[in-house]
């Protein structure tokens, strides 16, 4: 094959990958705006306009070994490598429990970690302080809440069924087993790939579900 030939094939595959991605991806419409105010996610006085946000429509693998559709609310300007995130996620096998908008449970974070809900956007402030939340911005994304908890300084994990995952490594070969993210997992390797940063490097505190822009 030639230089050329090479050349097209390349363009026409990063073409064809840029049109599946814009095809998952939606701006807010008016019966979403309506969910996302009654669910609480978004109100007036938020630091990102809805104009400025993207609904996603995201395949993933479930626990039961199954594919499925699920849904996420990001920023317009990392909608796209999401997108291919997500979908490099999937090619590698790596399993997800659930996948649905914070406002399914009325934006709480509490429970949506409880039903170990992967979800992205959410007008919050961030855990321990009266600032922004980056997930107010539709820039971080929980992932697998429940096989990566959020750990204290002190070592502490507030939810129960979290706390058989203290222990960061892989023990047995179950979809919750993989879920878990360690450093050089593929699964979170394939974000820093994308320039993301991960809660499960910072010091002190550890947010293993947290991937953030």
């Amino acid at each position: 094959m030639s230089l050329y030939a090479k050349k097209v094939l390349l363009l026409l595959s990063i073409l064809f990958s840029c049109l599946v991605a814009q095809e998952n991806i939606s701006v807010i419409d008016a019966r979403l705006k309506a969910r996302m105010i009654q669910g609480h996610s978004w109100h007036k006085g938020c630091p990102v306009a809805l104009q400025d946000l993207r609904y996603l429509r995201i395949k993933y693998l479930g626990f039961d070994k199954q594919r499925h559709m699920g849904e996420m609310v990001v920023h317009k300007d990392v909608a796209d490598e999401v997108v291919h995130i997500f979908d490099a996620l999937y090619t590698i096998g790596y399993p997800i429990h659930k996948m649905k908008l914070v406002s399914y449970y009325k934006a709480n974070d509490w429970q949506s970690i409880e039903a170990d809900n992967t979800s992205a956007f959410n007008c919050r402030n961030a855990t321990g302080s009266k600032k922004w939340s980056k997930h107010s911005y539709g820039k971080a994304i929980d992932l697998n809440s429940i096989e990566n908890p959020y750990v204290s300084r002190s070592g502490h994990i507030a939810h129960k069924a979290s706390l058989k995952y203290a222990q960061r490594k892989h023990k047995v070969d179950t979809p919750a087993d993989k879920a878990l993210l360690l450093k050089h997992d593929k699964a979170t390797q394939i974000f820093k790939k994308y320039g993301w940063k991960w809660g499960g490097d910072w010091h002190g505190v550890k947010d293993y579900q947290h991937f953030y822009k």
